[in-house]
């Protein structure tokens, strides 16, 4: 399968043409041109954000039901062309397929969730307190049109998430998916398009990431932004929704903790702990980074860990061999050096990994180090890449201090067989989300968002569905 011819959908029709002229779309793994981007200028942004305006007319009117009925048929086109979604990709972000044809499917069991729960958005009945009223009820009804932005690391999975619920509410929504992969949104729109959603209500543009965002937050047409990007841009997103009073859903991150105590299964705390930290190649907001190990275990499990990060075969997302992919971008491989140069000079000790690997592509090594200064810039920032970072504890009061001792609070996890202290780290750690034995804290059937700086507001579960609405008190009196 060959990559998509790209364009824009603004206003019913697909433009391979703009007034903000073209940007090449690369692919990670060779650096190779896949395509063309055409980018939205302020016409086609405001164009879309009037198409938003007169979707949300239409769509609105439809029942829970037929709306339901409309994004069922789109997660069914998502399954049926899964296989061609996932190649497309895999082609523009770099990740092995298998990850991205996982990706696409529980996109749209998440799409499928949420058109599933609109039909529950219930209010509710309150009973009046004075004579002369005839109902008191408390109602939810679609927020308006939503400007989502999403991030190039899951390019199917944080759009679905975004148009998903929007739609299901009743909403109308203006994708921005990252430049670097605007080819599986694209696929994912022509599912929605196909499926029966109107072409005003669903918008995607691409552009200089500034002006689209500026443009769309202070237009009068979007009434909800939602946001899935680093803690820096969601603060200025954040001040603009502001300044027009606008509701604001961000996703903005973390810097993950995971505690490894003293009962935890030794063999089975590593395994799978290698396998989520370089999943993605590390570039997860929720992705393990920062591990606490007993020092009873620390020696072996850091050296066994080590061993099984350094074993990793790295390639092309569409070997069927790899087991860690490319990172997205130049950027990427960049970041990751000036982190680790950094740790090592200020004392952390490197076990494996470290460098960009010599081949063609983003590939950078998967890495682990120890000893790193609680100061260090990797010990408090995010690396959105494939590294990790060891040390040991003694008393779990001191682990959990330490994980807590943070900015963020998106995602945390521990690994502990005693049921007495599962429950106390689940109570005690500062996360939105936290898995005890286990990484798997997205679901769709779950709220996901963080604490802190990692955000507020949720995507997915029922919570999801309710940041796309607006509360509304009627009360009925007596005429007379």
């Amino acid at each position: 399968m060959k990559y998509p011819i790209l364009a824009l959908h603004i206003g019913g029709q697909w433009l391979t043409q703009t007034s903000g002229g073209e940007r090449p779309v690369l692919n990670p793994a060779d650096e190779s041109t896949l395509g063309m981007l055409p980018l939205a200028g302020e016409p086609e942004l405001r164009a879309a954000a009037e198409s938003a305006r007169r979707g949300f007319a239409q769509w609105r009117k439809l029942s829970a039901l037929e709306r339901f009925t409309v994004l069922r048929r789109a997660t069914d086109l998502m399954r049926e062309r899964a296989a061609d979604i996932a190649h497309v990709l895999t082609l523009e972000q770099g990740k092995p397929l298998a990850e991205a044809l996982r990706e696409v499917t529980l996109s749209a069991d998440i799409i499928e969730f949420q058109a599933e729960e609109a039909k529950r958005l219930y209010g509710r009945t309150v009973p009046p307190r004075v004579a002369g009223i005839l109902s008191q009820t408390v109602m939810r009804q679609p927020v308006g049109p939503v400007a989502a932005f999403t991030a190039w690391n899951f390019p199917v999975n944080l759009p679905a998430r975004k148009i998903g619920s929007a739609l299901a509410a009743g909403c109308s929504v203006v994708v921005k998916p990252a430049e670097e992969t605007p080819g599986s949104c694209m696929a994912l729109v022509r599912c929605f398009l196909d499926a029966g959603v109107p072409p005003d209500a669903l918008n995607m543009v691409c552009g200089e990431p500034a002006q689209v965002s500026s443009l769309l937050i202070a237009h009068p047409a979007i009434a909800k932004v939602s946001f899935t990007g680093s803690v820096a841009v969601g603060k200025l997103l954040g001040e603009m929704c502001a300044r027009g009073v606008k509701r604001y859903t961000p996703e903005l991150g973390g810097h993950a903790p995971v505690i490894v105590c003293e009962d935890a299964d030794f063999d089975f705390s590593l395994k799978t702990s290698v396998v989520a930290k370089y999943r993605n190649a590390g570039q997860v907001c929720a992705s393990p980074i920062r591990f606490y190990v007993h020092r009873k275990h620390y020696e072996a499990w850091s050296a066994g860990f080590a061993k099984a990060a350094g074993a990793l075969r790295l390639g092309p997302g569409l070997d069927a061999q790899t087991q860690m992919g490319p990172l997205a971008h130049a950027r990427r491989i960049d970041d990751m050096e000036t982190l680790v140069g950094e740790a090592i000079d200020q004392g952390a000790r490197l076990l494996c990994g470290g460098k960009r690997a010599a081949r063609p592509g983003y590939f950078f090594e998967a890495t682990v180090l120890t000893d790193v200064p609680p100061a260090c810039r990797l010990a408090n920032t995010e690396p959105f890449g494939p590294i990790a970072t060891i040390e040991p504890f003694d008393e779990l009061v001191n682990a959990i201090a330490k994980a807590n001792d943070s900015p963020y609070g998106l995602g945390a996890y521990a690994f502990t067989r005693d049921l007495v202290t599962a429950h106390r780290l689940a109570e005690e750690i500062e996360a939105g989300m936290v898995g005890i034995n286990h990484f798997g804290v997205s679901q769709p059937e779950m709220p996901f968002g963080g604490w802190k700086e990692s955000g507020h507001g949720h995507e997915m579960g029922a919570e999801g569905l309710l940041g796309y609405t607006e509360l509304k008190t009627v009360i009925v009196g007596v005429p007379r």
